[in-house]
């Protein structure tokens, strides 16, 4: 065959997006440019030999530029992954948690420095600083994936990197079904437990589903119903109709401006709240929030760092002593505030929910110890007639869970 030789397309490629992403930086840096979607589309295509490329591969290219100068780079597939609920960076490690255990991903993510340049990019969306003088931060990311970030020398190997992804959409009763995180009885069980407006608590460890859950049951309370949510960070999204929340701030450079827990279970008392919750209970805002269910609040909630059920009742006297709360005075606040307990537990096959237990008065000084009413395994414990007879009392039927109709 004769002719003209073949071009070399080759040679027309286009340059690794690493360094397709240093020229589009600088040049964005040097003329002080919005990175804006079609911005990096547009320095994207005046590259040399971008153009000869098809549309596909051209906006490929420009997604994964804009990645690297505004977004999460290289962890952007990741913490797009619906599955993936932790994203974990050891320097040039990459770790990702789907629901069954850590396991450990092929991620380029260049040096140490490149590294620590992506956390200081993420940390800059957050508006938070995150240098030398300041070498950690725990941040929230616009689309609410939750951002702790610590540089060396505080972190001897880093830099470390802690992504917690943030579902747009809650899970419902069926979906957490499919999952195996509980049996379609113990599903009706917690549907039960929400239209009783009995007070109950989500436990267990981090990264246990705590939020998941509790964003599952507040999707399932009735609509005229008004919900106020008190949350350190902003995560639970339920799907109901009216829905406020009030988030906590930190203080800024000069330490003015903090608002805490505690003033905004206050604040949320007088927004008329049919369910008040407090998104995570870990200091004195406890004492706030037993103190506003024994006013009337029925059917409030929250979360709570425990290792088994049977810790609640310590782990609510330390934070309840935090707010000057004598423990005699705790336990007859929780006596009569919190009924309920839902314990969460990780396990190598997911999330479970370990057990339903109810927090009851006992021994002659009358403090709470929780007993179960459904163990994972084991069905109906010694609380579940109980825990049917408050069902009932409050006009909701018991379900069969609870009287050994169903395992």
């Amino acid at each position: 065959m004769t002719g003209s030789p073949r071009p070399h397309w080759r040679a027309e490629l286009p340059a690794p997006p690493a360094d397709l992403a240093r020229r589009v930086r600088h040049r964005f840096a040097a003329g002080d440019i919005d990175a804006s979607p079609a911005a990096v589309v547009s320095a994207v295509r005046a590259e040399p030999g971008v153009a000869l490329l098809g549309d596909a591969t051209l906006l490929r290219l420009a997604e994964e530029v804009r990645n690297d100068l505004v977004g999460a780079g290289p962890l952007a597939p990741l913490l797009a992954d619906p599955e993936v609920t932790d994203v974990l960076v050891n320097r040039n490690e990459v770790w990702v948690d789907r629901g069954r255990g850590l396991v450990r991903v092929p991620v380029a993510l260049g040096t140490a420095d490149d590294v620590r340049r992506l956390a200081q990019r993420l940390a800059a969306a957050c508006g938070r600083r995150l240098d030398d003088g300041s070498p950690y931060v725990d941040a929230r990311l616009p689309d609410g994936t939750r951002l702790h970030a610590v540089l060396p020398p505080i972190a001897t190997t880093g830099p470390y990197l802690s992504l917690r992804t943030f579902r747009q959409r809650p899970f419902t009763l069926a979906q957490l079904v499919e999952r195996g995180c509980f049996p379609p009885a113990v599903a009706d069980l917690l549907a039960a437990v929400v239209a009783a407006r009995l007070a109950y608590v989500v436990t267990g460890g981090t990264g246990s589903g705590k939020t998941t859950l509790l964003g599952t049951l507040l999707g399932l309370v009735p609509p005229v119903e008004r919900i106020v949510l008190v949350e350190d960070a902003a995560e639970l999204r339920p799907l109901h109709p009216h829905v406020v929340a009030l988030q906590a701030r930190t203080s800024n450079v000069e330490g003015a401006g903090e608002v805490g827990l505690p003033e905004l279970v206050r604040q949320a008392l007088r927004m008329r709240p049919d369910r008040l919750v407090v998104g995570e209970c870990r200091g004195r805002e406890v004492v706030d929030l037993l103190g506003a269910l024994n006013t009337g609040h029925e059917g409030g909630a929250g979360t709570l760092h425990a290792n088994t059920p049977a810790d609640v009742p310590a782990r609510l006297e330390a934070l309840g002593l935090l707010g000057g709360l004598p423990r005699a005075a705790l336990h007859a606040q929780v006596a009569a505030a919190v009924q309920v307990v839902l314990h969460l537990r990780r396990t190598p096959g997911g999330r479970i929910l370990d057990s339903v237990c109810l927090l009851l008065p006992a021994g002659p000084e009358r403090f709470v110890v929780a007993v179960p009413a459904w163990r994972h395994g084991a069905g109906p414990g010694p609380a579940a007639p109980r825990l049917a007879r408050m069902l009932v009392e409050r006009g909701v039927a018991a379900p069969a869970v609870l009287t050994g109709g169903q395992a």
